[in-house]
């Protein structure tokens, strides 16, 4: 479990990177569960290839100008059909890898993240 200092530090150094990078993406509220499956797999490749433990998915970023501004995406809200988004994310993704979202209040605006953890071994 991730503190509150340690996410808004986070957030911040994240934001300070000149453009999203091949294991950084930013968005506002994207909630398309197959793309957000999708970013996971990219993400979690290109960690591995940048020698990054890590790949961030942040939501309430702007992605041009990485502005703080904010989200109303809830992923522990969220459902896909009838089952909860986040054991919609693990069922499917392959292989079975570790990730996990994390929501930090940064000047009364909510910022997700999505903390996802390097491929190892094999592709996701």
């Amino acid at each position: 479990m991730r503190i509150n200092e340690y996410l808004k530090g986070l957030v911040y150094e994240l934001t300070l990177l000149s453009n999203e990078t091949e294991w950084v993406e930013f968005k506002v509220n994207n909630k398309d569960p197959k793309l957000i499956g999708e970013y996971i797999s990219a993400l979690s490749n290109s960690a591995a290839l940048e020698g990054k433990k890590y790949a961030y998915l942040l939501w309430g970023i702007d992605d041009v100008t990485h502005e703080i501004v904010g989200t109303n995406f809830e992923p522990k809200k969220f459902k896909v059909g009838n089952e909860e988004f986040e054991n919609w994310l693990y069922r499917l993704v392959s292989p079975k890898m570790n990730f996990k979202f994390y929501k930090v209040d940064i000047n009364l605006k909510r910022v997700v993240i999505l903390e996802i953890e390097k491929a190892i071994e094999k592709p996701v």
